[in-house]
C-alpha cells in the first residue's frame, strides 16, 4: 500500500469514529449524590445494628470510586477494605457479588475472575440502579455471613430507593 492510500484510510477511519455533533462528543451518565450516598450507608449499617451486626458500609459511584465509607465502632478492622471491595467489585461487574460467587466456584468458565486485583466475590456487594441506569455500589462487611451483609445492604438501598426513582 503507497502512502498516499494510507493516510486517504486513515483521514476516512478518522472521520467515520470521530464526534459529528457537540452532543456526540459528551457522555452524560447518573449519579449518586453524596447526600443520598450517605441516607443508604446510615440505613444499611442501621439495619445491621438492628440485627445485632458490627459492620462497616462502603457505598461507590457508577465506577466504583469511594463516595462513603462507615465503620461501627466495633466492627473489625478488616471490615472497610471488605466493605469497599464488595461495593467496587459490584460497580465493576455490574452485578451483586453473591451472583458473581456462584458464577465463579473453581472449576466454572468465570472462576479467574477470584484472582482479579481488588475483586473480592463474597456476598454483601449490591448495586445501585434508577431509571434502569447503574448509579452506584454499597458493600457490607462484618456480618457472620455474606447473606446478612447483603441483606443490610439491600435495606439501605431500599430506604433510598424513592429518591432515586424518576
Amino acid at each position: 500500500m503507497n502512502v498516499r492510500a494510507l493516510s486517504v484510510a486513515t483521514a476516512l477511519l478518522t472521520l467515520l469514529i470521530s464526534p459529528t455533533r457537540a452532543e456526540d462528543a459528551l457522555v452524560a451518565y447518573k449519579s449518586l449524590s453524596p447526600e443520598v450516598a450517605l441516607d443508604l450507608a446510615r440505613a444499611a449499617l442501621d439495619s445491621c445494628r438492628g440485627r445485632g451486626y458490627q459492620v462497616a458500609v462502603a457505598v461507590v459511584d457508577r465506577f466504583g470510586v469511594a463516595q462513603v465509607m462507615l465503620r461501627d465502632r466495633f466492627a473489625g478492622p478488616h471490615t472497610p477494605s471488605t466493605a469497599s471491595g464488595k461495593a467496587w467489585t459490584a460497580a465493576s461487574f455490574k452485578t451483586s457479588t453473591t451472583e458473581l460467587n456462584a458464577v465463579s466456584q473453581p472449576g466454572m468458565m468465570q472462576a479467574g475472575i477470584r484472582s482479579l486485583p481488588g475483586a473480592v466475590i463474597i456476598g454483601g456487594g449490591l448495586i445501585v440502579e434508577a431509571g434502569g441506569s447503574l448509579v452506584g455500589a454499597v458493600g457490607v462487611s462484618g456480618a457472620p455471613v455474606g447473606d446478612a451483609d447483603e441483606a443490610c445492604a439491600k435495606a439501605g438501598s431500599d430506604a433510598v430507593r424513592d429518591k432515586l426513582e424518576f
